[in-house]
């Protein structure tokens, strides 16, 4: 379990820290020089009682309760003596993990909430920038380390806020460090810190790419003046003259759609040529239709400043460090904001890709979670679900008794027994309204569901499927459905789930699709299933896709992460 999990009450934190301060005073007053691995007993005192009332005021979050456990913990395995102090200096170990929070905005968290800033005037409290070092200062000094050096491997290793805090079911308790077993194993005393914690990241290929793609736009950032681009009462088609193209030609070189080699005079005023080509690949780059038309959606996507695709960036890696062990297992993903899924071959190369639709935004959303595919059903029944029944199918009965009859539906009970394949009768009518009769759909091509289902069974009763509504792949933005996802190409998907499945060819699940029969294939090993919402996508190819926040998640966990230490957990 991470410190995160133990909660102490405000009133509790307030009266350790005035016991902490007498101490403090004392030490600051009276104390003398003293061996670091043997704290004198008013050492020790300070010590305890800042660890137990999970409080420091010289931290820039002092609040860490959440973690008091582990730190007590931590400091237990050598009696209350410092581990980072050694003969009143900073040991080798202490001077590299400062290093590496002093560079934690390199992985996307903040140096700052890791003490950045607190460090150097530290380290000349102690040798050899002073002759005559405090306990005090020592002590203060091991301490805020080890709090600082807990919270950044945590962060760094299962992220800040727990996913089930914004609803998100994809925390793995079992991925959390004892975070005192972990520092007196793997840091104190180690040769090389870096080198250990760099294994405490996502090795995600996917994370890594986002990592480098944060270190390049962090350094774009800092050329970005933050220009707008001129404001156009229409939109401005190729060919037509546009005050703002030396701008434009500026940001998208910046931003590498337009190639550095591109030749665009300083004078043009025409929008056309190599700038249409470059405004067609920032548009794919965003998720939208590739018009080269600068129209008002494609103006404001250009004017986003670069810090803020700089925290895009960050909130998504925050959100790579919540998934589960199962993501390196060969599993099928979707990526909500994208709109896209991906099925990965147990080299994580990707095996099958295509477009899908997902729940609509307010009202409907897709949740994000993991779960285990485990069959596939062919021509399937389509259950309507009683909210939908509710919402939707009543009115239409209402008007039309016989509406079930024409789109296929059935009136079934409990047991699935068919009661009514015609009229609904009033009183059907009052039994649909209190839930003890239900409407299904029969399998053919009409069904809501298509020809195929993929389940991996879960609290949300979501799933994938193939659809007749096939218009809707084809839009750039794709959230239309009640919540489960639809495939744009389900019989690649189901040719790869059932790729071990002996005699499963893919003509015999092209039969299977048009055939006359409800048919359910288990699979032969069942398939990890993420369903995930990122905002920022780096492909292999090294480029960076952004995404419109369609469900307001990264605006949450903005305005989450703003609060600081201790999150919630």
């Amino acid at each position: 379990m991470t410190g995160r999990l133990v909660k102490r009450p405000v009133t509790s934190v307030r009266a350790f820290q005035l016991s902490a301060s007498v101490v403090l005073i004392t030490l600051l007053c009276g104390m003398g020089p003293a061996a670091a691995e043997d704290l004198s007993p008013n050492g020790q005192a300070w010590l305890r009682a800042a660890i137990s009332g999970g409080s420091f005021p010289d931290l820039r979050w002092p609040n860490f309760s959440d973690y008091s456990k582990h730190v007590q913990k931590f400091y237990d395995f050598n009696g209350d003596s410092l581990w980072w102090v050694k003969g009143m200096e900073p040991t080798p170990q202490a001077q590299q993990i400062i290093a590496l929070l002093l560079q934690a905005d390199q992985k996307g968290l903040s140096a700052d909430d890791y003490d950045g800033p607190r460090w150097h005037d530290r380290l000349a409290k102690l040798k050899p920038a002073t002759q005559q070092p405090s306990e005090a200062d020592a002590v203060q000094f091991d301490l805020a380390l080890t709090v600082c050096a807990m919270r950044y491997i945590s962060d760094l290793h299962i992220g800040k806020v727990n996913p089930k805090h914004f609803d998100f079911a994809l925390s793995d308790v079992s991925r959390s460090y004892d975070l005192a077993e972990f520092l007196k194993d793997h840091a104190v005393g180690e040769g090389d810190v870096a080198s250990v914690l760099a294994q405490v990241e996502p090795q995600y290929p996917g994370y890594r790419r986002t990592i480098h793609a944060l270190q390049t736009y962090t350094e774009l950032a800092k050329n970005d003046d933050g220009e707008q681009l001129p404001a156009t009462k229409k939109a401005i088609a190729p060919g037509d003259a546009y005050p703002g193209v030396p701008q434009l030609a500026r940001r998208l070189r910046l931003v590498g759609d337009l190639p550095a080699d591109a030749n665009v005079p300083a004078d043009q005023s025409v929008y056309s040529g190599v700038l249409v080509d470059a405004v067609k690949n920032f548009q794919r780059r965003l998720g939208r239709d590739p018009s080269g038309r600068i129209d008002a959606q494609t103006l404001a996507d250009l004017n986003v400043p670069l810090s803020r695709r700089v925290r895009q960036m960050q909130l998504t890696l925050e959100r790579w460090r919540w998934l589960p062990d199962s993501y390196q297992k060969a599993p099928i993903v979707a990526n909500i904001p994208e709109f896209r899924l991906r099925a990965y071959d147990k080299n994580f190369n990707i095996a099958v890709t295509m477009n899908v639709v997902v729940g609509k935004a307010y009202g409907h959303d897709t949740p994000v979670f993991s779960e285990t595919m485990e069959y596939v059903v062919f021509r399937p029944y389509w259950s309507v679900p009683y909210s939908i029944t509710r919402a939707e199918m009543i009115p239409h009965i209402l008007r039309d008794p016989e509406y079930l009859a024409k789109k296929g539906f059935d009136v079934v009970d409990s047991k699935q027994n068919v009661v009514s394949a015609g009229t609904v009768t009033p009183e059907m009518l009052d039994q649909l309204r209190a839930g003890k009769l239900f409407i299904r759909q029969n399998p053919g091509p009409k069904n809501a569901l298509g020809l195929v289902k993929f389940l991996f069974p879960n609290s949300y009763n979501v799933y994938m499927h193939d659809t007749p509504a096939t218009e809707f792949f084809a839009r750039s933005r794709r959230d239309f459905s009640h919540g489960c996802i639809r495939l744009e190409r389900p019989a690649d998907l189901a040719a790869w789930v059932l790729r071990d499945n002996p005699g499963w060819t893919p003509e015999r699940i092209r039969q299977a699709m048009n055939g006359t029969s409800t048919q359910q294939v288990n699979l032969a090993h069942p398939i990890p299933v993420l369903i995930l919402y990122a905002t920022v996508i780096v492909l292999e190819d090294g480029v960076v896709h952004f995404y419109d926040d369609i469900y307001g998640h990264d605006a949450e966990l903005d305005k989450t992460l703003a609060k600081g230490y201790p999150y919630p957990w």
